[in-house]
């Protein structure tokens, strides 16, 4: 193989070996513990436990009723905010409470994790990393590597 042809095919490697490292799909994934949070939203890492995975729970007002396991059934009220305040979503005013089955996947999986040992009638704030909410891609309203905040208060669980 000719010099030229040599260095040309060794820039088009270099070439495409730089353009695969650029990632300009979505922000950098935000860390919870270098997060500013909005001051309405009331959130409070010290006073607040982390899970294995990274998300934090903290219990706003304890319930009265029994603790929540994995397999059950919740029925639960919520609110979301993205870390600057903006809220995203809430079924405040639907007519039913959101039902799912904890552990179960059916919803992201910062909600299973930091919901376990929560008791009926709780209501727990969870914060959430993007690694387990929705990712580094964009969801509706939720940019890409988003932390996310949530209120939820448990109405029911079977």
């Amino acid at each position: 193989m000719p010099i030229s042809k040599l260095i040309r095919s060794a820039l088009l490697v270099a070439v495409a070996a730089s353009a695969a490292c650029l990632d300009t799909s979505a922000p950098e994934e935000a860390s919870i513990e270098h997060t500013t949070f909005a001051p309405s939203l009331g959130v409070d890492l010290a006073a607040s436990t982390k899970t294995p995975n990274g998300a934090y729970y903290r219990d706003i007002v304890v319930g009265t009723g029994p603790v929540v396991t994995a397999g059950q059934t919740l029925k639960v009220r919520y609110t979301g905010w993205l870390s600057d305040g903006t809220q995203f979503d809430s079924n405040l005013t639907a007519q039913d409470p959101l039902p799912f089955r904890l552990g179960a996947r059916d919803v992201i999986a910062g909600f299973d994790e930091a919901m376990v040992g929560v008791r009926v009638g709780g209501k727990r704030q969870l914060i959430v990393p993007p690694s387990l909410g929705y990712g580094p891609n964009p969801y509706g309203p939720i940019p890409g590597n988003s932390v996310l905040v949530f209120n939820v208060e448990v109405v029911s669980a079977e």
